[in-house]
Order: C-alpha cells, then structure tokens, then sequence
C-alpha cells in the first residue's frame, strides 16, 4: 500500500493530476500507520503481521 502511494504520487507529481497525489497521500499514511501498528503486535485485518 504504501508503493502504491508513492507511485501514485509520483505520477500525480508528473502529470499534475491533483486526484492522484491527493489518494497517494492517503494510501501512503494508511499503509505506514498499518506497518507501524502491525510491527508493533496489533492484529491488522486479520493478519498478525502487515507488510
């Protein structure tokens, strides 16, 4: 989720797509607060561990 953020950024960045970079923002805080809370132990949808 959050490559997938980055590269949505990126491409929102070079094209000037403001929908791009606003949902690679989002995917990129929701992936690192999901890696952040799955290496601390938390159960993320279903899964002990997130990567």
């Amino acid at each position: 989720m959050i490559a997938l953020g980055i590269i949505l950024l990126i491409v929102g960045f070079l094209t000037g797509i403001s929908i791009l970079w606003t949902i690679g923002i989002i995917l990129a805080v929701v992936g690192a607060v999901f890696w952040i809370l799955g290496s601390m132990g938390h159960a993320v949808a279903g899964r002990r561990h997130y990567w």
